[in-house]
């Protein structure tokens, strides 16, 4: 639904061409995008690094133009991620107030964005795909999560060249985007990935000056 949803607005997807039973399991069969992943992109031609990052953070920019009221509230998935980790009682209800502090926004959100997810085919068109973790909410929120990820996968020389560009191309502030941090690796701890959850834990528990003390290392 997320994916026919940001189709029919106009973004730039792989067609949904059907939904359907496939040896009696639901599939969803899209349209085939041939080309690299913009990943794929940085490893293999790092003289190209700096263009790639550009254009990975205008593709996000562009992306939270779009307005999609249907979609599923950001703020309400994060409460409902908060509510089921094992943090403890006094913890959740400070990481429910960090969420509801906020304004609320009404951006499309891809959830996920990272390299792997956008694909650029022979052309030179960019294609985002894997709208799974799709809502509506604050483009901070969605930068922070993928400056987390990068950080996550020990790419710090990318996430701070990637919350640098995002924050100049957006207008947004690095203390606005940070802000989102403790609730994202909350969010992100469900998941229950071992070998991410000790960096996960100091961020949840990271305050203003700590999280920007982070920043400021990379």
């Amino acid at each position: 639904m997320n994916q026919s949803r940001v189709e029919a607005a106009g973004l730039s997807v792989p067609k949904l061409l059907e939904v359907c039973v496939i040896d009696g399991d639901w599939a969803i069969v899209q349209e085939y995008i041939e080309g690299k992943t913009m990943k794929q992109l940085m490893n293999e031609e790092p003289e190209r690094e700096e263009e790639l990052m550009q254009w990975f953070v205008d593709l996000q920019c562009e992306m939270h133009k779009f307005r999609i009221p249907k979609m599923s509230k950001h703020k309400d998935k994060m409460n409902g991620k908060i509510a089921h980790t094992e943090l403890s009682a006094t913890l959740r209800y400070d990481l429910h107030n960090r969420v509801e502090s906020v304004p609320t926004y009404n951006c499309v959100l891809h959830g996920d964005y990272k390299p792997n997810n956008v694909i650029v085919d022979k052309n030179g068109k960019a294609y985002i795909i894997d709208w799974y973790h799709a809502t509506q909410g604050n483009a901070e929120a969605d930068a922070a999560r993928t400056y987390m990820m990068f950080l996550v996968n020990g790419e710090k020389t990318r996430a701070r060249r990637y919350i640098d560009l995002f924050a100049e191309k957006s207008g947004c502030t690095i203390k606005d985007i940070l802000y989102w941090l403790p609730i994202l690796a909350a969010s992100q701890s469900v998941k229950g990935i071992k070998k991410q959850s000790a960096f996960l834990n100091s961020l949840i528990f990271m305050n203003e000056k700590e999280l920007e003390g982070l920043y400021e290392e990379q």
